[in-house]
């Protein structure tokens, strides 16, 4: 009885999550040769779990297409990576989904499994791609990549499906 109530508790709170950083620069290198480099833009970092779904994926694509974090011609942050016509590299990121609160060495059993995974890791790249109209950087998931970037700002922001209502 209390597996089932902590494990429909778990999925209840479960989530696909973003690092947002706006960059002025970023790039991916895989055994050291560069995958994909952008130029202004997010180099966003994605975490996944198994109760994701391609509704998460809608939901943060509209998100991150019209989040107004670039400068205006007055210094606001008043500007989407639409309206700047900026870059986009996305790297997968299963460590979002680290769970420190038992011992001093993360543990990962939240993040999702490489079957549901990928392809909701494709899809949210491809949406992207759509939706800002080129093409978006990717990392190769699974791989152990260098990412290199310069952030502006610095502008981090942290989102989650979890929040979206």
């Amino acid at each position: 009885m209390l597996f089932f109530s902590l494990t429909q508790n778990f999925r209840t709170f479960a989530t696909m999550r973003i690092v947002i950083q706006r960059v002025q620069h970023a790039s991916v290198t895989i055994e050291g040769v560069v995958k994909s480099a952008i130029g202004q833009g997010f180099l966003i970092l994605l975490g996944i779990c198994d109760e994701d779904s391609a509704e998460d994926v809608d939901w943060l694509v509209k998100k991150v297409a019209n989040l107004r974090v670039f400068d205006d011609e007055n210094h606001v942050m008043n500007r989407s990576i639409l309206d700047i016509q900026g870059e986009a590299l996305v790297v997968s990121q299963f460590t979002l989904f680290a769970s420190y609160k038992k011992g001093n060495r993360p543990s990962w059993f939240k993040a999702g499994s490489h079957e549901h995974s990928i392809p909701l890791y494709e899809e949210f790249c491809s949406k992207l791609s759509t939706a800002i109209g080129k093409p978006v950087g990717t990392g190769e998931f699974g791989a152990d990549m260098k990412v290199d970037l310069l952030n502006d700002g610095p502008v981090t922001i942290c989102m989650d499906t979890k929040n979206k209502e």
